[in-house]
């Protein structure tokens, strides 16, 4: 957990300095290079610096460094400070040396250009102290030495400490107050491991709650965890924003004194890597299509009774007994878990924040909806499905088979009703379709659009409008008001009613209803409240390694939906990050399905006129032959490779870095050139996870492949990119273009 942990070397008696410039080793002008594993030692030995690798590649073009100072007395050699520049990790690559100058350290790179000049301290180390100006931020985790999720810091003359909304730089409200009644000057850790406050008039305050472990101390050389501040972050923090001392949908749990994060039963990590970053569920919850299976069959309930989320309710049932209320979660396609306290019921749903353990009693059951029959995706599980259960994957598919056929048929139907009441408001006769989507009139959608006003953006053939709806499980949503030509307007609307409202998938945008009254034609579908994948991507806070794999797994994840899992194969025709919304919990959903071309069940390809968007179209567009699904794996390429390198396919670069243009041509470059870090420049998260990043690349030049029958299917994409499948090098770059 990364909360003001202070570290105290066992030998606490002993002063030190980091690093001593009047030291006849390390003079003004004396520089280390990366390349001869020099260092330079403080002198009493316990401390080092100098250049650490981040990664263990071997090829000088990929490897990377960081300048770091760590405790060399022990086998381990802790880091306990290390470069930042604008609060992210400087990062070095081979030939690049750190230099003493008259104003200070300077690391340059193997060109000669700056990286990074000391300016402020990160890390308080017995014998500092910390002036009000300054602030300490913690590590993200143990072995990721980015800007973390806390930070003490000097206000109004006293200490606090907050998290951090990150990976903003922004403050919550703080959950430790170190008092000094606004006279704090210094904060000092002294050379005995004793950390208070200095005031103006020499008072020396110490931190309240339990005393330091110094009688723990032994004669093993090493760190040892002296005191926790605050005593207990996992009840510390409970305010309005933010997920609490863990990730959303993670609880917090002190253990031998030290907090840790744990996954309610059916959740696993987000990142396996990092204990801190939340949990997601094994399983999709899931309306729509879902309903017309009993939800007894879908879903089952566990009990727990050692955690509690704070944040989540929804709803409140009073009074309600213990098997009324998971009974209710179970019927409700919302409810992610419930609550039962005494007689009051707590209905929740994702995201699941401020999570926390507690003493078991018998008031209190925790009730965690997961699904009979699972739908794992990486990380889900860690063994493999047993061979027994393929009947148990079969029986879904089977199911939604017969209600896709049901819905097909009545479909046809609504519609040669609906062609003789073309002037007249539609009240057809209820049908499978008309269950599932809600049918509303023009007037309740001006109404809830406050007559069209708020434009989130534009899709083909419409322009897409926030919406509030005065009833309803989904009050907040995105009204798509269709504004061609009639004929064009007609058949955009069908195609897109027909291939969503029979779709049901968590990395779809969920259709929740329609309007078909007159010459109005409006599909109303479920709001994601941040915005595209094109914002996030080409924003200017681009998202982290581990948030953009996300990103790509869970497309691919619609994809192989779409494709392989309908009854009849959808193909989006449209595959671009415009089209790619992201929900509240970053879980990113396919879009616009106006272009969609929906095949028969024994139809394998189409012919039709050319479709999607200039950068994203694939090179059998314009061949005049039958297209297919591979037309949306070649789409998703190009957006992998936007996904990997945080930038558009297709930019004006300066004189001189033409080669950059077009990110499909120059990716390839890299790939052959063996140059493939340079794609994700200075991200060292990306970096760090190489191996990974060269498959990634590897896959999507497989994907854009010039010849469709060489491409991949999305099933085969998506066991590429999870790692059960071996990434083979792509062909030769002869046959591997856009046509942008």
């Amino acid at each position: 957990m990364a909360s003001l942990t202070l570290l105290i070397p066992t030998f606490i008696c002993l002063q030190f300095h980091l690093l001593s410039l009047a030291s006849a080793d390390v003079n003004i002008g004396s520089r280390i290079s990366t390349d001869d594993n020099g260092v330079w030692r403080s002198p009493s030995g316990h401390f080092a610096f100098g250049f650490r690798a981040l990664n263990n590649n071997t090829d000088p073009n990929t490897k990377l460094f960081m300048v770091a100072i760590w405790y060399d007395m022990i086998p381990d050699k802790t880091v306990v400070w290390s470069a930042k520049t604008d609060n992210k990790l400087a990062t070095a690559a081979a030939g690049s040396q750190v230099r003493i100058t008259s104003a200070g350290l300077t690391l340059a790179g193997p060109n000669g250009d700056s990286i990074w000049r000391s300016n402020v301290t990160n890390t308080l180390l017995p014998t500092q102290s910390l002036q009000p100006e300054a602030t300490l931020t913690s590590r993200l985790t143990d072995t990721n030495y980015t800007t973390g999720r806390f930070q003490l810091y000097f206000n109004n003359g006293n200490v606090l400490l907050s998290p951090l909304a990150w990976p903003s730089p922004l403050r919550y409200d703080p959950y430790y107050v170190f008092n000094a009644s606004g006279a704090a000057s210094t904060l000092v850790f002294n050379e005995s491991g004793n950390i208070y406050l200095k005031t103006e008039n020499g008072t020396h305050i110490p931190p309240r709650g339990s005393q330091w472990n110094i009688s723990n101390l032994d004669p093993e050389p090493g760190w040892r965890i002296m005191r926790y501040v605050p005593d207990n972050i996992c009840t510390a923090i409970s305010f309005n924003y933010g997920s609490g001392s863990c990730g959303y949908n993670s609880y917090c749990s002190m253990e031998d004194q030290r907090p840790t994060c744990k996954c309610p039963y059916g959740y696993s990590l987000l990142d396996p890597s990092n204990q801190h970053g939340g949990c997601q569920p094994n399983f999709t919850l899931a309306c729509g299509a879902d309903i017309q299976t009993p939800p007894e069959e879908l879903y089952e309930m566990h009990a727990s009774q050692d955690f509690n989320f704070l944040d989540g309710n929804y709803e409140r049932i009073q009074p309600y007994s213990g098997q009324e209320c998971q009974q209710r979660c179970l019927q409700d396609c919302v409810c992610a878990m419930a609550v039962s306290g005494g007689d009051t019921c707590w209905l929740k749903r994702f995201p699941l924040g401020w999570g926390r353990q507690q003493p078991v009693n018998d008031y209190h059951f925790v009730y965690i909806k997961t699904r009979v029959i699972r739908d794992f995706y990486p990380g889900a599980n860690r063994d493999p499905p047993a061979p027994d259960s393929k009947k148990l994957f079969l029986l879904g598919p089977l199911v939604a088979s017969l209600v896709l056929n049901s819905i097909l048929f009545a479909t046809v139907a609504f519609f040669i009703l609906k062609k003789q009441k073309v002037n007249r408001v539609s009240e057809a006769a209820p049908s499978p379709l008309e269950t599932n989507l809600h049918s509303f009139t023009y007037e309740k959608l001006k109404k809830a659009t406050q007559n069209f006003q708020e434009e989130l953006g534009r899709g083909s053939y419409g322009i897409v409008y926030k919406g509030q709806l005065e009833e309803g499980s989904c009050h907040v949503v995105a009204v798509k008001r269709l504004d061609r030509l009639v004929h064009e307007r007609e058949k955009e609307f069908r195609t897109e009613l027909s291939s969503i409202g029979r779709t049901c998938h968590r990395n779809l945008v969920r259709l929740i209803g329609f309007c078909d009254e007159g010459m109005n034609r409006i599909l109303v579908y479920e709001f994601m409240s941040n915005g595209s994948l094109a914002d996030m991507l080409f924003g200017q806070s681009k998202p982290r390694w581990s948030v953009r794999f996300g990103f790509a797994t869970g497309i691919a994840r619609g994809l192989v939906y779409l494709h392989e899992e309908c009854e009849n194969p959808i193909i989006h025709c449209d595959i671009k990050p415009q089209n790619i919304l992201i929900d509240e919990n970053l879980n990113p959903k396919i879009s616009d399905f106006g272009l969609a071309k929906l095949l028969l069940s024994d139809q394998s390809r189409t012919t039709t006129m050319i479709r999607g968007t200039r950068g994203y179209v694939a090179p059998e567009w314009f061949k005049n032959v039958g297209v297919t699904v591979k037309v949306d794996v070649y789409s998703f390429g190009v957006m992998l490779l936007e996904i990997i390198c945080s930038r558009r396919s297709v930019l004006m670069m300066e004189i001189g870095e033409e080669e950059k243009a077009v990110l499909t041509d120059w990716a390839c470059d890299c790939f052959v050139e063996g140059r493939i870090d340079v794609l994700v420049e200075n991200d060292e998260e990306a970096l760090s996870d190489y191996v990974r990043l060269q498959k990634w690349v590897k896959v999507a030049l497989w994907c854009i492949h010039e010849q469709p029958e060489m491409r991949p299917t999305m099933g085969m994409v998506m066991q590429m990119l999870e790692g059960f499948v071996e990434v083979p090098n792509p062909p030769s770059p002869s046959l591997i273009h856009s046509m942008s």
